[in-house]
C-alpha cells in the first residue's frame, strides 16, 4: 500500500514539473508584452506589479518576483496534478475495485514537514523586507498626510508650508491636460528626487490608507493616531496612488498625486508656496529682556532714606513704614 502512495506521488509530480515547464515558458515568452508597463499608473490590461521607483519597491519585488510566485506556482501545479491524477486514474470506471488502506506514515510526515519549512524559508525573506520599511534612514523631508472625506492635507512643518487640500482633478481638466482621470489631483504633493521622505499619516474623520504602489507603500490613516512611512524616490516623474480603505461614499475619489521634481525646483515650489528652506528659530529677545532690570532692587537698598523735617543728626533715623502694619 505504502509503495503504491509512493508510486502515485511520483507519476504526479513528473505531470506538474512539465506543467511547471510550460508555465515557465509562456511566461518567458510573455516578458517583452509586461515590459511596456506604465511608470507610476496602472497599466490597462497589466497584470504584474507596478514598476519599481524606490529602494522598498525594488526589494519587494524581488520578494514577490523570486520568492513567492515560484512557490505558489510550484504548490498550485502540484495540487492541480494531484486533482488531475486522481479524477482521471481513480474513478470508478478505470479503477472499479477502489483501495482500502486509508494511511501512509511517510506521506503523512512529508505534507506536515514541507510546509513549515517553507513557511520558515519565506519568513526568512519576508522578515527581512518588513525590517527594511522599519529601518527609516535619517528623513530629508518630512510631509504631514491628513485623509479627509474625501480628499487628501498636506503640511511641511520643516519648510513653514502650511496645510493645503488636494482633491481629485475634475473630468474634463484631466483629459486637457492629457492625465489619468480620477488619479489626478488639483494639489499634488512635491518632493525632491534621491532625498528620504518621512510620511506623519494621520485622519480627521474615518480610517483612511495612503497607498503608492511605485513606492511600495500602503499605510493606514487612522484619526487620533500618527503611522509613519518613509520612500526615496529614484527618478523624477509623476506618480499616482490612492485610497485604499474604504471610507464611505467618495472612497474611489480620493487620488494621491506625487509629484518628484530636482532639488533646485522644488525650492521654487516651496517659495511659491511662502515656504522656506531654512529652518525658522525662535529669537532669543525675549529671554535676554528681563536681565537689565534684574540690579534695580539693589540700587533702591543702597539709596539713603531721607531723614524726617526737623530731625538732628544725633537722632536716629525711624524704620520704614512698610514695617508698622506688620507689627500690629
Amino acid at each position: 500500500m505504502g509503495k503504491r502512495a509512493q508510486g502515485t506521488l511520483k507519476q504526479a509530480a513528473t505531470c506538474a514539473s512539465s506543467i511547471v515547464l510550460g508555465a515557465g515558458l509562456a511566461m518567458f515568452a510573455a516578458a517583452p508584452t509586461w515590459a511596456q508597463d506604465l511608470m507610476g499608473q496602472p497599466t490597462p490590461g497589466g497584470i504584474t506589479l507596478q514598476p519599481a521607483a524606490s529602494p522598498l519597491k525594488h526589494d519587494a519585488h524581488f520578494f514577490h518576483d523570486v520568492i513567492l510566485m515560484p512557490i505558489i506556482t510550484a504548490i498550485t501545479l502540484l495540487v492541480l496534478g494531484l486533482l488531475a491524477w486522481i479524477v482521471f486514474r481513480y474513478n470508478k470506471k478505470a479503477n472499479p475495485t477502489p483501495a482500502r488502506w486509508s494511511h501512509n506514515t511517510t506521506i503523512e510526515i512529508i505534507w506536515t514537514v514541507l510546509p513549515v519549512l517553507i513557511l520558515v524559508f519565506i519568513s526568512l525573506f519576508s522578515f527581512r523586507l518588513l525590517f527594511a520599511y522599519h529601518d527609516m534612514p535619517s528623513p530629508d523631508l518630512t510631509v504631514k498626510v491628513t485623509g479627509n472625506q474625501w480628499n487628501w492635507a498636506y503640511e511641511y512643518p520643516d519648510q513653514g508650508v502650511a496645510e493645503y487640500i488636494s482633491n481629485m482633478l475634475p473630468e474634463e481638466e484631466a483629459k486637457a491636460k492629457g492625465v489619468p482621470y480620477r488619479l489626478a489631483a488639483t494639489e499634488p504633493m512635491v518632493v525632491p528626487v534621491g532625498k528620504t521622505v518621512q510620511l506623519v499619516i494621520t485622519a480627521s474623520d474615518v480610517i483612511h490608507a495612503v497607498a503608492l504602489p511605485a513606492f511600495g507603500l500602503k499605510t493606514d490613516a487612522v484619526p487620533g493616531r500618527i503611522n509613519t512611512t518613509w520612500f526615496k524616490a529614484e527618478r523624477t516623474g509623476v506618480f499616482y496612488g490612492q485610497c485604499s480603505e474604504l471610507c464611505g461614499v467618495d472612497h474611489a475619489f480620493m487620488p494621491l498625486e506625487i509629484r518628484v521634481v530636482t532639488q533646485a525646483q522644488f525650492e521654487q515650489w516651496i517659495a511659491s508656496k511662502g515656504g522656506s528652506m531654512t529652518p525658522k528659530v525662535a529669537a532669543p529677545a525675549a529671554a535676554a529682556a528681563p536681565v537689565a532690570a534684574a540690579p534695580a532692587p539693589a540700587a533702591d537698598a543702597a539709596t539713603p532714606v531721607a531723614a524726617p523735617v526737623g530731625a538732628t543728626a544725633d537722632q536716629p533715623v525711624p524704620a520704614a513704614a512698610s514695617a508698622a502694619p506688620a507689627a500690629q
